[in-house]
């Protein structure tokens, strides 16, 4: 299926057009935080919203959006400049109102053909975001944000998106495609209002940063590696699956107590625990290498002083890393894998972690391992409560699904996101999607790996 969309699926693409703000906008250099200038940051994040066709047919959606975008960078107006490197190393946005490259694109075929995204194979993803030479001679990123629409025959269409995640990270994300939602279906103002003040999380150089405990000669590897070709793929997990996994590390932690004290994890460590080790086996990691599992923590309001303004679209995560040796994730019982995720993140989870690592951040120079090379690094993310889908209803259709697409930032061995399903699918509701990047010959265990998960005993 996937390579007869390959040799079918065309696109009449238009001329690429720059939308600037709508009413003019403060111009000059503005800072970013400590955490947004990580060099991992570096780099664009796309993702993808599927629409099925709108009640309303008489609606373009290409020049709906357009026009939602244009208000929505009157207040989100750094979107619209360019990112520069200054003296001292560090990222910066020059707010120009140069604008935002937006494309639009006709595809000759149906949503339904192509499932809606809702497939295992991701790779199409790649076709409906906007591919366009971004970087400067340096690597760095020029673009905060790149916009691509395309319709389908069906009457329904995609919106692709592509931001620097130096300037807005996923919750940021969500927000600031809220505001396009809110204008698109006749609102004349974001209903939650963005605030920069990324100085608020600039830090203070440290002597104590926070180290990886794990370098180049430690950490495990894996036969298949290195390599140029990956493959993406997405499964679904669903939420009955999910459960019967729960209820087993909870019989394993009460069998290895031989009492009755029960210990609970949520469907997040669960499933952490369970795909990390997934992964782990697929790869043929080493056994006395050693693991790195990183779990993105989002920083709670509560956790920093004085607290982040409300609509705040930087970056607001921190790094709980996890290592452990390849033995150990493959052969442990799997409880104790979920108990040393629940704990590491709680540490994550204090004033004194968050404080340590924007230090950190502010402190460290770059590392110069192979993280994403040598495939002993998994960096998991979850998408289930951004609100990708929730917060983008146009008023006049809302999506049915969205997905990252499998470039940029996005097109990493060492990346897993886990999502929440498509609205299309009710027999996945309360599961979750997973998208993983993995090279050729070690998809199929993984895939083992996963229908043992969800086939029923």
């Amino acid at each position: 299926m996937a390579n007869h969309h390959k040799r079918t699926l065309k696109f009449d693409i238009k001329q690429i057009v720059y939308v600037k703000p709508s009413k003019p906008t403060p111009n000059g250099n503005i800072s970013l935080s400590a955490l947004d200038n990580r060099a991992d940051n570096n780099g664009l994040c796309h993702i993808v919203q599927i629409y099925q066709s709108p009640k309303n047919d008489q609606n373009d959606p290409a020049l709906m959006i357009k026009e939602a975008l244009s208000k929505a960078l009157f207040y989100y107006y750094p979107l619209a400049g360019r990112i520069v490197k200054h003296a001292d190393g560090k990222l910066r946005v020059n707010c120009n109102a140069n604008g935002v490259p937006f494309v639009e694109a006709i595809a000759n075929c149906n949503l339904s053909s192509l499932h809606y995204l809702d497939g295992s194979n991701t790779e199409i993803a790649k076709h409906l975001v906007l591919d366009l030479p971004s970087e400067d001679e340096h690597g760095f990123q020029l673009y905060p944000l790149l916009i691509k629409v395309t319709k389908f025959l069906c009457g329904g269409f995609t919106i692709g998106l592509g931001t620097s995640h130096a300037i807005i990270d996923g919750s940021g994300k969500s927000q600031f495609l809220q505001a396009i939602a809110e204008f698109a279906s006749g609102k004349t103002e974001p209903s939650v209002k963005p605030a920069w003040e990324r100085e608020k999380l600039v830090g203070s150089i440290t002597k104590m940063p926070l180290e990886i405990p794990m370098d180049e000669s430690s950490a495990a590897v894996s036969p298949y590696l290195p390599t140029k070709k990956l493959v993406h793929a997405c499964f679904k997990v669903d939420n009955e699956s999910i459960k019967r996994l729960k209820m087993s590390l909870m019989k394993e932690i009460i069998s290895e107590q031989n009492n009755n004290m029960e210990e609970s994890f949520t469907s997040f460590e669960s499933l952490a625990s369970y795909v990390w080790r997934a992964r782990t086996r697929a790869l043929k990691l080493n056994s006395d290498g050693k693991v790195m599992l990183t779990i993105i923590v989002g920083i709670r309001k509560d956790l920093l002083d004085p607290p982040l303004p409300k609509g705040y679209y930087g970056n607001i995560a921190v790094d709980a890393n996890i290592v452990l040796t390849a033995r150990e994730v493959n052969e442990r019982p799997l409880s104790h894998v979920a108990r040393v995720i629940k704990e590491t993140k709680k540490v994550a989870q204090t004033k004194e972690y968050v404080k340590r690592m924007i230090d950190t951040s502010a402190t460290a120079a770059d590392d110069d391992f192979d993280y994403d090379g040598r495939g002993a690094c998994m960096v998991l993310t979850d998408w289930k409560h951004l609100g990708f889908s929730k917060n983008m209803d146009l008023g006049w259709t809302q999506p049915v699904n969205f997905v990252p697409a499998p470039c940029g930032l996005f097109d990493k061995l060492h990346l897993c996101i886990f999502s929440s399903p498509s609205s299309l699918d009710p027999s996945m509701d309360g599961g979750a999607r997973i998208f993983v990047s993995l090279p050729n010959a070690a998809m199929p265990k993984f895939r083992n790996e996963i229908e043992a998960l969800i086939t029923k005993p």
